[in-house]
């Protein structure tokens, strides 16, 4: 897969955006199409007021693929929200939502490369392996990732996973006995999005801003299939 999103919306459906529900838990945010916008070549991911039309404080954009993706090279240009108490991010999920191949429920596993509005001189990565997370690493930039585009990504397969800032490898986690890895297909998201105070710690306190995460193109190496879901 490789979406330029100089072309706007994917015609063919291959990535569209999140509508009608929320993640629930620390987000404080429900997902509407209309937070999700293509202009200047780009995908934008707003936060707007919900104006307590639903039980989170704020409508957040999303965007997925319909398809679900499994080992191989995954990179996306992008430029975070330079927002306190907001993340913006790129990653693979998959679910009990979704039904795998075997006709069973998937388990939850993700691999994530998350930006904290609150210090967008770093990133977060993270996986979580049936449910189980606490893989978080912090990854000095540099730079700051809010100011221009940079690619990002990571190289996902059986063994490893190496975590990879403007091409060049910045991080790798091995798998073992003791540590195992994300191994079910999943989709590729991107989200914008705000905490309830209970994420205050991590992420700070939102004001609402009208600032977006950017997004230019992504792309993987891996072969998608049709989980339903």
């Amino acid at each position: 897969m490789d979406v330029n999103f100089a072309d706007g919306a994917p015609a063919n459906g291959s990535v569209f955006a999140s509508d009608g529900w929320s993640n629930g838990s620390v987000f404080n945010t429900f997902w509407k199409g209309d937070q999700v916008t293509f202009t200047d070549g780009q995908l934008h991911l707003h936060i707007a007021d919900a104006k307590g039309e639903v039980e989170q404080g704020y409508y957040a954009g999303e965007a997925r693929t319909a398809l679900h993706y499994g080992y191989g090279e995954y990179t996306v240009s992008m430029k975070p929200a330079k927002v306190e108490g907001t993340a913006s991010t790129f990653f693979t999920c998959t679910g009990n939502y979704d039904i795998g191949l075997d006709g069973n429920p998937n388990p939850w596993d993700e691999i994530d490369i998350e930006f904290l509005g609150k210090d967008t001189t770093g990133v977060q990565f993270n996986y979580f392996v049936d449910g189980q997370g606490g893989h978080e690493h912090w990854y000095e930039l540099g730079f700051d990732a809010s100011e221009e585009f940079h690619t990002y990504g990571f190289i996902w397969s059986e063994d490893s996973i190496t975590w990879t800032v403007d091409g060049e490898p910045v991080y790798t986690v091995e798998a073992s006995a003791d540590t195992p890895l994300p191994s079910t297909p999943g989709r590729i998201l991107m989200n914008y999005w705000c905490g309830t105070p209970n994420a205050e710690g991590w992420m700070g306190k939102y004001t609402l801003s009208d600032a977006t995460a950017d997004y230019q193109w992504v792309k993987t190496t891996a072969e998608g299939v049709n989980l339903g879901g």
